[in-house]
């Protein structure tokens, strides 16, 4: 049986009809959330997913929907559940995530709650550096160009998916995927105006064809039925589908 993934979310940081680009990666019997925005818990709620269910957390960078969500998993998996989920994030984040994003809702001195290892099982990755997390599952963190002065990071998996999270336009990185054999490019779209921090449709269609083809787009604004049929030979991911790779 191949792995699977589902988008929980597929929309950008102002999408409110396709929630939070996050995703379920499921590994024969595991269960790794990419990123938890905002919207990350009621998308879970939504699907029946209870967050004992999942087996890991998987951050990329410390913007709010893609972190969002963690104090609500944070109070459920120490009140709740009494269960410290596992957390997988670049060693560069551990610091920025707590000081910067969680620690003026979670820190309790009362209780002894001073830090990300209070409530989660943290576990440093170093990028360029591929993490057997289950025998079926290996990732690969690879650091994107997203904000300036801000580490961001895209995943390999199994070297079979190019997942891109949020990152600026790299023709050349997507060419060296495609040239490593990766089967699927996973890759954030802005579908209107110039790339910014994200990289633009028009920039994504001025790939060759043969990475156009292996290539799904997501991180899309809610007008993406707009642009069917406008993405070359690109396809939109689906909200909730469930991709085997």
């Amino acid at each position: 049986m191949s792995l699977q993934i589902q988008m929980i979310g597929t929309g950008s940081a102002f999408a409110k009809r396709y929630y939070n680009n996050n995703a379920l990666v499921y590994a024969h019997g595991f269960t790794l959330l990419i990123d938890c925005g905002v919207t990350a818990p009621r998308a879970l709620y939504e699907l029946n997913i209870p967050s004992p269910q999942i087996d890991a957390i998987l951050i990329t960078h410390i913007h709010a929907d893609h972190v969002g969500g963690l104090e609500e998993l944070a109070f459920q998996s120490q009140y709740v559940h009494r269960h410290r989920m596992k957390l997988l994030l670049p060693s560069t984040l551990i610091g920025p995530l707590w000081d910067h994003s969680l620690k003026g809702g979670l820190e309790n001195k009362a209780e002894g709650f001073h830090s990300l290892n209070d409530y989660f099982e943290v576990v440093p990755l170093e990028p360029g550096t591929p993490y057997p997390l289950h025998p079926d599952l290996t990732l690969e963190l690879l650091p994107t160009e997203h904000i300036p002065g801000k580490p961001s990071y895209a995943i390999l998996m199994n070297e079979k998916l190019y997942y891109s999270s949020d990152s600026r336009f790299d023709a050349e990185r997507l060419k060296e995927m495609s040239a490593r054999g990766v089967k699927e490019i996973w890759h954030d779209c802005q579908l209107q105006g110039k790339g910014m921090v994200h990289a633009a449709l028009d920039e994504l269609m001025s790939l060759p064809e043969s990475i156009q083809r292996i290539t799904r787009l997501m991180h899309y604004g809610d007008n993406m039925t707009d642009y069917i049929g406008c993405t070359g030979s690109m396809q939109f991911i689906e909200q909730h589908r469930k991709y085997s790779f």
